[in-house]
This record gives structure tokens, sequence and C-alpha cells, in this order.
């Protein structure tokens, strides 16, 4: 019977009509009830932002005949539509969560900027099992096609043994020319950074506007890192927490004069 089935909730933060999305949805068809919810456009480096200020709006949508699956486009942030799935969506808490599958890489610093990611944690948050994936490819024509067993074997291990508590998982994936991959790597997150730069243009009408463009550089040289791990063609699975505080630095900042006598 359907209710016996895991019930997975599918997001992106490309908009719900992505390749990577539809590709994700029949991933996960075989392995539970699947109900989408996902941002009717691109909602790509909103990381974990939320609606507050303005109404938002979730409607059944038909993507794909062939699918016999409910779907919702939501106006909102992908953090947005975890919130309102749970709420208003669904029957039950999902046991599951995927979000992606993200055209572009969100190893290393990118989590942080992440909308794919977000979804995730925002799930982690209300205690359920969350993983966000990505390919190391931005085209919108992108082939995930070498990404879908992988992904089938790493949600059933996580329907089988559940998620430690206040993690959820970013996996990548390297690009399709890397194929066969190497195997699948437990990493940590590495250490690196955007460095920035800004396209200064003017307006017809003289106002100045800017384009953010930005070159990415890995300063970790570790071989445990999800950058190695997918430049040296292996699946990366970093646990993440939501848990932001650094708990090593309260000793230090307790050895502070903090009084004001």
């Amino acid at each position: 019977m359907e209710q016996d089935r895991p019930l997975i909730l599918v997001t992106n933060d490309d908009g719900i009509t992505a390749p990577g999305i539809r590709t994700l949805i029949k991933a996960m068809l075989p392995l539970g009830e699947v109900v989408v919810v996902a941002p009717d456009a691109p909602q790509s480096g909103m990381g974990h932002a939320i609606t507050v200020n303005d109404t938002l709006y979730c409607d059944p949508i038909n993507v794909d005949d062939s699918l016999d699956i409910r779907e919702f486009s939501c106006s909102g942030t992908p953090a947005d539509c975890v919130k309102i799935a749970v709420n208003e969506v669904l029957h039950r808490k999902p046991d599951l969560l995927v979000s992606g599958i993200n055209h572009g890489s969100n190893a290393s610093i990118n989590v942080i900027y992440s909308g794919t990611m977000s979804a995730a944690v925002e799930a982690g948050t209300m205690g359920i099992p969350a993983i966000g994936f990505s390919l190391l490819d931005f085209s919108y024509n992108a082939d995930f096609s070498h990404t879908i067993e992988p992904i089938q074997h790493l949600t059933k291990e996580c329907l089988k043994h559940g998620m430690p508590q206040g993690v959820v998982l970013n996996v990548n994936f390297p690009k399709i020319d890397q194929a066969p991959f190497k195997g699948i790597k437990i990493c940590r997150q590495a250490n690196a950074q955007w460095v920035e730069q800004f396209d200064k243009r003017k307006s017809p009408w003289g106002r100045t506007y800017y384009w953010l463009s930005g070159e990415f550089v890995n300063l970790d040289q570790g071989q445990d890192t999800d950058q190695w791990a997918l430049d040296n063609g292996y699946i990366s699975v970093v646990p993440v927490q939501y848990d932001l505080t650094a708990h090593y630095a309260i000793p230090l900042i307790n050895q502070w004069k903090l009084s004001h006598e």
C-alpha cells in the first residue's frame, strides 16, 4: 500500500522544470511515494532566504503527464518550499527530503550560498533526514544519467539507517567526462573562497550597475576534502551540521575580559 512506502519530498533551487530535478524525481520513484514542491523560477544563490514581506503561492502543476505524482510550483525560495510543503501540502512529515540535482557545484564554500543545500538544512531543522545533490556542470542541458544509480544507493542507505542528529548530507558529483566514478568519499568541506570581481557598467540612462563575477580559489591541499575528491573523480559526501556554534572557540573567548567592572 502507498502509505507503507517512504514519503519522499523533492525540491531544488533551479526551478521545477529544470532537468536536474526531473532526473531526481525519476530516481526517487522506485523508492517511495514522491511529492514535489519546488520553486516556479530559478532561485540559485538564495542561501537560506525565506519570504516574510510578500505573499507566497503554491499551486498544483502538471509538468510531466507520464508521472503519476503530486507536484506543486511555489513562488518562494527553496527554504519556503520545504516549510510550505511540510505545513500545508503533505499529510504527514516526510521520511526524507532530497534537493537537486543542482546544476553546478555546491562543494566547499558554495554550500553557504546554495539554495539547494538550504532546502536540505531547512528539512534537517525539522528532524527530517535530508540530502542535497549537485553536479559539477552548470549547463542547462547537462547529462545527469550517471548520477541516478549512486543517488538511489545513497538514498536507500539513508532510509535504512537514518541520519545522525543535526546533520544533513551535501553530495556532489563530478562531470560525466569523469565517469565511471572511482567511488564515494566521505569528506570534510574544503577551505576555499571566491575572489570576487564586479564588472562595472553604465545603463543607457547613466546609472551605474554591476555584474558579479569571480574566481574560485582552493586554499586547501588536504586529500580528505570534497574538492580533492571531485578533482580526482570521486563522488563527495560531506556531513553538514546546521548548528553554527564554533564550540572550540567558547573556552578561548571565555578567557577574554568581558566584565564591565
